[in-house]
């Protein structure tokens, strides 16, 4: 069975958030942040976990959604995150996402209840399918059990594409379980199942086992390349290019992610608003951020255009 028809691109990016000093979302300079993004062939998984996503209110994240969409931002090549512990909130912002034209919804479990029975997760994905009661709605499972605490069960995937095949659609897969990833293409794939990686050190590998593509953090840094290998993932050099990618990744792998990509953002596009983040996470200290550039000059890494 083929495919799902999407517009999503097989790269997306879960869009950093520049923050004003007030607190709320500097919408001009995420509009070009997401500009640059589509320029290089990457779409929008805006306020994903990278995102800082579930530091803004959904009425923060509409929006910034809507500036977005005004602004000329393709809408058909976002998947803007909604998932949240309240239904009401999930529901809320899932309507939004629809209305604008968003091509799909990455939706994160109720991340704070400990170890939930898959049929409590079947009922709370269901109610909010039902509660937004739209044809239109394309769903994208968000699986990050390093950060939840809890991992999707396949079986759970299984019986949501079996009671909504048109809605439940594909999944983001952030478990870093190589092996999770492969059950997951193969008892879905084949019937349309949207398998996105949670990184592109899994790029080559989901995609040579009938996967979407991915859903990366260090797209928003790295975008040209990753969708470079994206397209070209058939070809003689594929291997050569995922390990060109994986050294990208490791490199700021070795810092804490969210803090270290806004560092690279200041760096290379010279605006200092990047460096704010949101309450609990904090700039990287001065001692810390130069290592982190020497070890990005180190590999001669750029980000032109930004």
């Amino acid at each position: 069975m083929a495919l799902h028809p999407s517009t999503l691109p097989a790269v997306l990016s879960p869009v950093l958030t520049p923050v004003r000093a007030d607190g709320e979302i500097s919408l001009e300079l995420f509009a070009k942040q997401c500009g640059w993004l589509q320029k290089n062939n990457v779409g929008l998984a805006v306020f994903g976990t990278n995102s800082e996503g579930n530091s803004f209110s959904a009425a923060q994240k509409i929006n910034a959604l809507e500036y977005l969409v005004s602004h000329g931002l393709a809408a058909n090549q976002m998947m803007p995150g909604t998932g949240a512990c309240a239904v009401d909130d999930a529901v809320t912002m899932t309507k939004a996402t629809l209305e604008l034209g968003c091509s799909g919804a990455l939706m994160l479990p109720p991340f704070y209840y400990k170890d939930p029975a898959e049929d409590g997760l079947f009922a709370y994905y269901s109610q909010i399918i039902e509660k937004v009661g739209s044809d239109q709605l394309k769903i994208y499972i968000y699986n990050i059990p390093p950060v939840v605490k809890f991992g999707i069960p396949v079986s759970l995937l299984e019986r949501l594409v079996a009671a909504y095949p048109n809605t439940v659609v594909g999944m983001k897969d952030s478990s870093g379980d190589w092996e999770y990833t492969k059950a997951c293409l193969e008892a879905l794939s084949p019937k349309g199942f949207r398998v996105y990686a949670g990184s592109e050190s899994f790029l080559l590998r989901t995609l040579r086992g009938g996967g979407a593509g991915c859903i990366s953090a260090t797209a928003n840094v790295n975008p040209a390349a990753i969708a470079h290998l994206a397209a070209h993932w058939q070809e003689t050099n594929a291997d050569e290019l995922q390990a060109g990618l994986d050294v990208v990744r490791t490199t700021f792998a070795k810092y804490p992610m969210i803090p270290a990509m806004k560092a690279a953002c200041a760096r290379y596009s010279g605006n200092h608003e990047w460096l704010k983040l949101c309450p609990p996470l904090l700039t990287l200290t001065k001692d810390v951020e130069e290592k982190l550039f020497t070890d990005l000059d180190a590999i001669q890494f750029d980000m032109p255009g930004l």
